[in-house]
């Protein structure tokens, strides 16, 4: 009962803790977009205005909410410093924090459940959790030193690069962690380099910006240019990310043979639709860069499909006498896995999920860490299992991601017995 109340208790503190990542989140790119259009769509103002002799490299009129508002940027900063500055860190900080919980909360607490496969590499749970923690701090690191080498100067080459690195990174990731959890930590480790680039040179340029001012020195522009730097580059790690967060659902993506091919061309399809967007804000229309997008959206689409299973002939039932008779809790035979399914090896198939996928799809799960049946789905009756057939072929047969970390076991024979019962009706 005492497991049953903690496993409860951190389910709602995985609901809480996800919500507020969510709200975050949300605050934090949509300003990372705000502020990216506003750079792209400002107009530098009529040479001998008053706003030119202010200092003001551009401005622009909007009207949102009933109201019409008139932002103006400075080329460095305005010769005085406004009583009122608002700042936005808060949105980033919360956002990774909120984020390193969630991963403690879903992977790191159940590590050897939701991070080891053991068909991948022989890792503990602890040591995963170390792969996952160094990912982090390498992924900044690497990052931090590519921005401040001469190849922070060419943007585009630099781009590339860090490209390259994140795929590398993902491959390593593929063939250490679960299928998962690799995707999951690459997300993290992206989104550590994003809030390192506002706690470490953003919120620390503008700082200076300000102190400087304070003390009636002119501002140096360099801090200004480093920030917006980071700032573009943030912009465009927005749209990766997103994926990644919601990627768990999409086992067909994780699962693939080559998931870290998989993700490369997600994140480029990402990149080149929000470098559309980037380039529409300031006036340029290039419409072969979504096009490209999508066209590599559905190469993956094409490339990852299910293959149909082989057909195999069916094998007479084999005959069970008294004596052979499998206990209860027994794992099925292999002459029983081998024999055919439909209506009349509906019994078998039942055995197959009450003994490897009822143990966490459950009214009441008996796995640990698990108060509720995932995604709500429960399979403890025939109707139910007849109910959720589909998505059961899905993530057992097709994508085999499910047992988790396969740790009830399922065999190749099992799946099998599974997938023909599906394709002949799941009577």
């Amino acid at each position: 009962m005492e497991a049953l109340f903690v496993s409860y208790g951190v389910e709602w503190l995985n609901l809480l803790v996800r919500w507020l990542h969510l709200i975050t989140g949300i605050a934090w790119i949509g300003a990372s977009f705000y502020f990216v259009w506003l750079d792209n769509s400002i107009r530098p103002p009529k040479p001998g205005s008053d706003l030119a002799r202010k200092g003001v490299s551009g401005e622009l009129w909007a009207v949102h909410g009933g109201g019409f508002y008139n932002p103006q940027k400075y080329l460095v900063a305005p010769s005085e410093l406004p009583e009122e500055l608002h700042w936005f860190k808060w949105e980033a900080y919360a956002t990774w924090i909120t984020g390193f919980a969630m991963l403690f909360i879903v992977y790191y607490f159940n590590a050897s459940a939701m991070m080891v496969d053991k068909s991948v590499a022989d890792l503990s749970g602890l040591q995963s959790v170390g792969v996952g923690l160094g990912t982090l701090v390498v992924g900044w690191i690497v990052y931090d030193l590519l921005c401040k080498s001469p190849l922070g100067k060419r943007e585009g080459l630099l781009g590339i690069v860090m490209f390259v690195f994140i795929v590398a990174v993902a491959y390593v990731l593929t063939h250490l962690l679960s299928g998962r959890a690799a995707y999951i930590h690459v997300g993290a480790m992206i989104g550590t380099i994003m809030v390192g680039n506002v706690l470490m040179v953003i919120i620390p340029g503008q700082r200076k910006l300000v102190e400087a001012m304070k003390e009636g020195k002119s501002p140096d522009p360099i801090y200004g240019k480093k920030g917006k730097q980071r700032s573009v580059h943030n912009n465009y790690f927005t749209l990766p990310i997103l994926f990644i967060m919601i990627s768990n659902h999409y086992a067909m993506t994780y699962t693939h043979a080559y998931s870290w091919l998989v993700l490369a061309a997600i994140m480029a399809a990402g990149v080149l639709i929000r470098h559309f967007f980037n380039l529409r804000h300031a006036g340029k229309v290039s419409i072969g860069f979504p096009i490209a997008g999508c066209a590599l959206l559905l190469v993956v689409a094409i490339a990852i499909a299910p293959k149909p299973l082989p057909k195999v002939t069916p094998a007479p039932a084999p005959v069970v006498t008294a004596e052979a008779a499998p206990t209860a809790g027994a794992a099925p035979t292999a002459a029983a896995a081998a024999a055919p399914a439909g209506a009349a090896g509906f019994a078998r198939v039942q055995e197959v999920i009450q003994q490897r996928c009822a143990s966490c799809h459950s009214a009441q799960p008996t796995q640990a860490g698990f108060a509720t049946a995932p995604a709500g789905m429960m399979l403890q009756t025939p109707e139910l299992i007849r109910q959720h057939a589909a998505k059961v072929y899905q993530r057992a047969v097709q994508t085999k991601d499910m047992p988790l970390a396969n740790m009830t076991h399922m065999t190749d024979e099992e799946r099998a017995l599974i997938g023909a019962w599906f394709e002949a009706g799941a009577k």
